[in-house]
């Protein structure tokens, strides 16, 4: 008999599409169909956006799944998983300035744990507020994840901004060798230099990278460390934006990172400030795993055999948001005073697929 569905309310905890797109990752890895209602209830406009419709879609391609109910603006639907995740050469595109970044980081335990190496190519929003930029992925998460078995890539081909979007990233994962390794990071260490891009499209005149990157490295040198930020001009986006990401490795080998992204009436001397103070401040917490990247680890722990365990810089929405989702499909996970543990369900990778 087939398994019963896991009936998901979208509208628990932080109420985001958080819910949505892990909800179904879970599902197509774990073979549960799943019945998601109050999708993204708390929102401003709630219901499935562009960027969540690409998401079960794309999972449901990777694992040959079928999905019903998925349309802009519904509110609920259902997803039934099927027989395997399937690496490939895959391309989505969102359609508007939705977030790629999220896209890909929702696709990414599937890719973790697909029967052969998987490349995205993901068409949309890519520097935007609430959404990793594709620079925090790429040398903060993806070493981290890459740390538990498989090898991950991502690169930035094109930036896109709000309203137009149309920027592309592109994602490369070669799958563990079996089951996720627990990633464990108990002692946080002493920060040693920090790196990053002040990166900025049709947008030279201004100085803004070079303005982002002062003012983000003047305030990092007052807190007593050093601080390199490369400035890069772009002229291949189709209009101006920018974006700052800044990261660092502790001694105990520890990454942590912070970003943030252009806006209207946004100075570039306030992000710079605003980047380099959210670093500052989750060393200062005592942290092992950044603001971000302490919610983002979830469901890769949550799938790994093992305990895994990291301390976050303070108790997020997004946080308990992905541990409360976690426990609904298996794992054990635990929160106390920051400190981060969770037992996962030891899902091995696919076999590789014969030739």
């Amino acid at each position: 008999m087939a398994p019963s569905p896991i009936e998901i309310d979208g509208s628990e905890h932080s109420g985001s599409g958080t819910i949505v797109r892990f909800a179904v990752a879970y599902a197509a890895l774990l073979g549960r169909p799943v019945h998601l209602v109050r999708a993204r209830a708390r929102r401003e406009r709630p219901g499935l956006r562009p960027q969540h419709v690409a998401a079960v879609r794309a999972a449901a391609e990777m694992c040959g799944g079928r999905v019903e109910g998925v349309a802009v603006g519904a509110s609920e639907f259902s997803f039934e998983p099927g027989p395997a995740i399937r690496g490939g050469d895959y391309a989505w595109d969102i359609g508007t300035a939705g977030s790629a970044t999220m896209l890909a980081l929702g696709l990414l335990p599937l890719a973790c744990l697909a029967d052969g190496p998987c490349v995205a190519r993901i068409t949309g929003g890519v520097f935007q507020d609430f959404a990793p930029s594709p620079h925090h992925l790429q040398h903060v998460l993806a070493p981290l994840v890459a740390r538990m078995g498989p090898r991950v890539e991502l690169r930035l081909l094109r930036a896109g901004y709000v309203p137009r979007g149309a920027g592309v990233i592109e994602l490369r994962v070669e799958p563990a060798p079996g089951a996720l390794a627990p990633l464990r990071l108990p002692i946080p260490g002493v920060a040693r230099a920090v790196r990053g891009v002040a990166f900025s499209s049709h947008l030279e005149e201004r100085r803004v990278s070079e303005r982002m990157a002062e003012a983000c490295e003047a305030r990092i040198a007052a807190a007593g460390l050093a601080c390199a930020i490369e400035r890069t001009q772009d002229s291949a986006a189709l209009h101006a934006g920018a974006s700052l990401a800044v990261w660092t490795e502790t001694s105990e080998g520890c990454l942590l990172g912070a970003d943030r992204a252009g806006a209207p009436r946004r100075s570039s001397e306030a992000i710079g400030r605003f980047v380099a103070d959210a670093l500052l401040a989750d060393l200062a917490a005592g942290a092992s795993a950044d603001r971000h990247a302490a919610d983002q680890l979830v469901p890769f722990a949550a799938l790994a055999a093992g305990g895994s365990a990291w301390i976050a810089p303070r108790e997020t929405e997004h946080l308990t948001t992905n541990l409360w989702l976690a426990e609904r499909f298996g794992a054990r996970t635990e929160l106390r005073g920051g400190r981060v543990e969770v037992e996962g369900v030891a899902r091995r990778a696919e076999p590789p697929r014969s030739a």
